[in-house]
């Protein structure tokens, strides 16, 4: 059964774009917080590890979004892209 999952892979069209976004954003959420919580325990083990760009922000007068990345948002990126396609 997983192989059969692993063997088909999903493309990207119309109709599932919302979910790849959706998977991205949650890949990249997750992979963020999980750097910042190992970054913390490093910190608290004696060893500074501060790896991370940002914040990058965009002011809209009414919105304002800022965001900070580091490499877990990479490999949260990635994650969400490799669940994409093994759905």
């Amino acid at each position: 059964m997983f192989l059969v999952i692993l063997l088909s892979r999903m493309k990207l069209s119309s109709k599932n774009r919302g979910s790849f976004g959706l998977l991205l954003a949650l890949g990249a959420l997750i992979g963020s917080l999980a750097w910042e919580v190992l970054e913390r325990l490093l910190a608290l083990l004696g060893r500074d590890v501060a790896l991370g760009i940002g914040p990058l922000a965009i002011d809209l007068v009414v919105v304002a979004v800022s965001l900070l990345i580091n490499p877990g948002t990479f490999f949260g990126l990635l994650g969400g892209f490799l669940i994409f396609r093994s759905i």
